[in-house]
C-alpha cells in the first residue's frame, strides 16, 4: 500500500493542480469537445457479447468470464499523435486480470506502446506497467503504483508519440518518457499502429509473478472505456512523412520535450511511486540498455 505520509504530501497535488490549469489551455484537453461515438473510430475485435456499447455509444463496457475476455480496436492506423482513453478498472478482487490500452503495429519489426493494468487482491494496489517495443525489441517494462484507486472512477490515460519523444500520461501527469535516440542505435517506433483496448486473463504472470490466480467467483470482471475521439495522423506506411509535419499540433516544439512543470511532476512520480525500472535490473541486463540514463 502507498504510505499514509506520502498520500498526505501536498507536493504532488500542487503539481497536479498546476498541470490541470496548463492543460485547460491545450487543444488535447478541451472540455467543450462533444463526446464521440464509439463507432466513429473503433470497432469490436473479439469477445462477442462481452462488449457492451452504452450511453448513446459514448462508452464501451468490456467483460471477462472464465471462457473469454474481450477487446476493441481502431478502424485505422496512425503514424503519430496524442492518443487517450478514459478507463475505469475492475474492482474488488481482480488478481490475475489485465486491462490494457495500447498502440501496436502488425509488421515484422513490431512496434508497441503499452499501458497494462495488473489486477490484485482486494485491498492491495493495482500496478500500472508500461512497455515500449521498437524494431521488434521490447523488454522495457516500468511499473508504478498509482496514487489513487483506478477502479473507483474513470481516469485519463494518454500516449504522446512524435518523432522526438513518447510520453505516457496518467491524467495530466507524465509517468514515463522514451526519447528518440536513434542517433546512438536505439530503435524508435515508426510503423503505423492501431489503437487497441482489451480485458484478458493474465494470471500466469500478472499478479505476484503468476502465483496469485484469478478467483472466478468474482467474474464477470468489467472495465469501462470512454473517450473515443482520436488526435492522430492516419497512416498506412512508415514512410508517411506528413505524420512528422510540424503543422500537426502534437509535433510542435511544445510537445518535443516536457515543460518545466511536467518535468517536476515526472520526477516526483519516479521518486515516489515507481516500483520497477528495467534500466536498473542488473539481473536481466549485464550491460545497462543504451537508452537508459548512464
Amino acid at each position: 500500500m502507498i504510505p499514509t505520509k506520502v498520500m498526505a504530501s501536498t507536493t504532488l497535488p500542487l503539481l497536479l493542480l498546476h498541470l490541470l490549469l496548463l492543460a485547460a489551455c491545450m487543444d488535447w484537453a478541451k472540455s467543450d469537445r462533444p463526446a464521440t461515438s464509439f463507432y466513429e473510430n473503433y470497432q469490436e475485435s473479439w469477445g462477442g457479447d462481452r462488449i457492451k456499447i452504452l450511453n448513446k455509444e459514448t462508452e464501451a463496457s468490456l467483460f471477462m468470464d472464465k471462457a473469454s475476455g474481450s477487446g476493441f480496436g481502431s478502424k485505422l492506423k496512425y503514424g503519430s499523435g496524442f492518443f487517450h482513453m478514459r478507463i475505469k478498472l475492475p474492482g474488488r478482487n481482480s488478481a490475475g486480470v489485465v486491462t490494457a490500452f495500447y498502440l501496436a503495429s502488425d509488421s515484422n519489426n513490431h512496434a508497441e506502446l503499452d499501458f497494462e493494468f495488473l489486477g490484485n487482491l482486494e485491498g492491495k494496489p493495482i500496478t500500472l506497467q508500461t512497455n515500449v517495443f521498437a524494431n521488434g525489441k521490447g523488454n522495457r517494462e516500468q511499473r508504478i503504483r498509482l496514487w489513487f484507486d483506478p477502479s473507483a472512477d474513470l481516469h485519463d490515460y494518454k500516449i504522446l508519440w512524435n518523432t522526438k519523444q513518447i510520453v505516457f500520461y496518467v491524467d495530466d501527469t507524465p509517468i514515463r518518457v522514451f526519447a528518440n535516440k536513434e542517433n546512438i542505435g536505439v530503435g524508435y517506433p515508426s510503423q503505423p499502429m492501431q489503437i487497441i483496448a482489451s480485458l484478458w486473463n493474465g494470471d500466469d504472470w500478472a499478479t505476484d509473478g503468476g502465483k496469485t490466480k484469478i478467483n472466478w467467483s468474482y467474474a464477470p470482471f468489467n472495465a469501462i472505456f470512454q473517450g473515443f475521439d482520436v488526435d492522430g495522423c492516419v497512416s498506412a506506411s512508415s514512410d508517411d512523412a506528413h505524420c512528422s509535419s510540424p503543422s500537426l499540433w502534437w509535433n510542435s516544439a511544445r510537445y518535443q520535450q516536457l515543460s518545466p512543470s511536467e518535468k517536476l511532476a515526472y520526477q516526483n512520480v519516479r521518486r515516489r511511486y515507481m516500483t520497477y525500472d528495467y534500466c536498473n535490473d542488473v539481473k536481466r541486463f549485464s550491460e545497462r540498455p543504451p537508452e537508459c540514463p548512464q
